[in-house]
């Protein structure tokens, strides 16, 4: 095998044609098979094998320098840069990530795990290579369909004006997560069809030099389009084409389903230990059509990641017109939703909480200042949810939670949930934010209300004395289990309070608490700071209640199991009662 005997870049250039080939076939073989067990980016990263190893053939890394856009791309270049046994040896397989990270390997730039970077963070590169009198190349690796990114295109835009090295590889693979969506893409199809030579080019009006390559899974002709640059004295797009999940047949037949797989079989393309049951997003599909079918003006909106709210194919096609992808584009998404309403839609826009961080400002301007009556619904907003660095979820309370004007509602179960969900649709008032639950399918036998315009007014769902809980959230639930074991241990039960609004805080059921309860528990399936907890903790804070507040810390966590990361952070039930009972007796005698 020649790949056994790649240990840096270096070795790569010492092999002839043949041996490329050979090499790129062993690189495929290698990724299906850790693929098929491991699960990971499929499809971007099989086509990218051969573009992978004619960089590094031509370029110097590291001191010429490779940006991945999102990482989806970047397992051929872990496996030339080192890392091969975390792709040959399955127990190495959890040694590298699923994304560039400098902490792995000297070649990697930059952790990035959010798309539509590459070219910016390569203008950073090449600007201070400038300012300190480098000579070295810097390349920036792009997918088609991360150029929809607003990001993107103002690092194409920069990097237009500049006048020295850098190299911008875009991926064409004529897909996103989904098909691509947006005007630009007409330019890109010209470009492909043309051969590189349409004059409607989006990258030439940039002001950037150009090549077409329609051969991006021939390691030849990527060698001489990258040689014909190497050390070139401006920006250059080189426009290749490859095919997303080439070597796998399910793959390229199947393309959507293949950009991310779990664990498979190689001989059916059957997932392994696939989940069984409800999901959360395909029932907000289901809802959600059912509402589209009697009223016309109901539209969902998603970004690129039509799976979060379970719009596969066959149900944006019966959709319709009703079922907008504005493609990797999420602040558009917000703004286009805040217009929608402002002239009598009604936007539903889901995507995942680790994606809404790029919205910040369109939720609170356009959106919340407006008072636009659009709906947001944010999946994997739980430390049950995503797991590596570049993709956690659980930071959304603090962020959404203190924008002005807007209503955050944490559902508890699959009834409360819709029960929302139908309210923000057909309400005219507020923009609203749902945060939907990620600790699996619950159903409630319990009544939710329907009309949830009163607002900040918690639900007592049971009584008791001495001890409160308010449990927020995809955390009710063990706030249900926090309380039976807290009366087990004290004979007394406590008051368990569903809080429902993460916005705001309900004064008047929080001060009626003080009159027989001492301790008030909160707990939220997010990060501490900044956070819902800190809320009830400032009403009380002159008062003599004592609030113990559970949730996350602040840290950036990687590839976590979710339930050691709860113990770390004393969220299981005999932690937190055992906390509970503790300050009860110091609150009695004086001591722990």
């Amino acid at each position: 095998m020649y790949l056994e005997k790649i240990n840096s870049p270096q070795d790569v250039k010492s092999l002839d044609a043949k041996q490329l080939d050979a090499l790129a076939a062993e690189m495929r073989e290698a990724l299906l098979k850790r693929l098929s067990v491991h699960g990971g980016h499929f499809g971007p990263n099989m086509g990218f094998v051969e573009a992978t190893i004619a960089l590094h053939y031509v370029f110097d890394s590291p001191k010429d320098k490779i940006v991945f856009d999102v990482s989806h791309q970047c397992y051929a270049h872990k496996m030339l840069t080192g890392r091969k046994d975390a792709y040959l040896d399955p127990e190495k397989y959890d040694d590298v990530t699923g994304y560039t990270n400098p902490n792995e390997s000297e070649h990697d730039m930059f952790n990035i795990g959010h798309t539509s970077t590459s070219v910016s963070l390569a203008c950073g590169l090449a600007k201070g290579r400038d300012l300190c009198g480098g000579k070295e190349n810097i390349i920036a690796v792009i997918g088609d369909g991360s150029l929809s990114g607003g990001e993107a295109l103002e690092g194409l835009d920069f990097a237009g004006e500049q006048s020295s090295n850098m190299i911008i590889v875009v991926n064409d693979n004529e897909m996103s997560i989904a098909e691509n969506h947006g005007g630009i893409y007409k330019s890109l199809r010209m470009l492909r069809e043309s051969g590189g030579k349409s004059e409607c080019n989006i990258f030439r009006a940039m002001g950037l030099d150009y090549k077409f390559e329609a051969n991006g899974n021939n390691i030849q002709s990527l060698i001489k389009l990258f040689k014909s640059v190497k050390g070139i004295d401006r920006p250059i797009v080189l426009h290749i084409v490859t095919q997303k999940g080439r070597g796998y047949a399910p793959a390229v037949k199947n393309k959507e389903e293949w950009h991310y797989c779990a664990p498979f079989d190689i001989e059916t393309g059957k997932p392994i230990g696939a989940a069984v049951g409800d999901n959360y997003g395909d029932l907000t599909a289901e809802f959600l059509l059912k509402k589209m079918a009697a009223d016309k003006s109901v539209v969902a909106i998603a970004s690129a990641v039509p799976g979060a709210m379970g719009f596969n194919k066959a149900r944006r096609t019966l959709a319709g017109n009703q079922y907008i992808d504005v493609g990797i584009a999420e602040e558009h998404a917000v703004a286009l939703s805040a217009g929608i309403a402002k002239n009598g839609g009604k936007p539903v826009y889901g995507t995942y909480s680790t994606f809404i961080q790029r919205t910040y400002d369109q939720i609170a301007q356009d959106l919340c200042l407006n008072s636009e009556p659009a709906t947001i619904l944010l999946f994997g907003a739980s430390v049950f949810s995503m797991n590596d660095a570049g993709h956690i979820g659980y930071y959304d309370i603090p962020m959404l939670s203190n924008i002005l004007n807007l209503v955050y509602l944490a559902p508890t179960c699959k009834e409360e949930y819709f029960a929302m969900l139908d309210w923000s649709i057909e309400q005219n008032k507020y923009s609203v934010a749902i945060r939907v639950p990620e600790n699996g399918v619950i159903s409630s036998a319990a009544e939710y209300d329907k009309d949830y315009g009163n607002l900040n007014k918690y639900k007592i769902m049971q009584k008791g004395s001495g001890v409160a809980i308010l449990a927020l959230g995809s955390f009710y639930q063990l706030g249900e289990e926090t309380a039976k074991e807290i009366e087990i241990k004290t004979g007394k039960k406590p008051t368990l309070i569903n809080p429902r609004y993460i916005t705001g805080t309900d004064d008047a059921l929080l001060a009626d608490l003080m009159k027989n309860h001492s301790v008030v528990v909160t707990l939220e399936d997010g990060v501490l700071d900044g956070g819902f907890g800190e809320k009830i903790a400032r009403f009380y804070g002159a008062e003599d209640v004592k609030v113990l507040n559970y949730g996350l810390k602040k840290e950036f966590q990687d590839r976590y199991d979710y339930n050691d990361l709860l113990a770390e952070n004393r969220l299981t039930k005999n932690q937190i009662a055992s906390d509970v009972c503790a300050l009860l007796r110091f609150l009695q005698n004086g001591k722990f």
